[in-house]
């Protein structure tokens, strides 16, 4: 692989991985959302994944505006 490649493959990796992360985070909110029965812990839960699902949306953007190749 040439150096582009290498940088461009990782950085997809790292983007791929967040999204991942994030997911993770809001199944792991969901479940402590559903499973509780006391209302601060639901609350806490649906917190988790509100902050999950904006980490999936916000971080992998920002990381790829900060990447994109400059304009010649």
């Amino acid at each position: 692989m040439m150096p582009d490649d290498a940088r461009a493959m990782r950085r997809w990796m790292v983007l791929v991985g967040i999204r991942l992360v994030g997911t993770a985070g809001a199944v792991l909110g969901m479940i402590l959302a559903a499973r509780s029965h006391e209302w601060p812990i639901k609350v806490l839960g649906i917190a988790i994944v509100l902050s999950a699902l904006a980490m999936i949306v916000i971080v992998p953007a920002s990381l790829a505006h900060r990447w994109r190749t400059p304009k010649p």
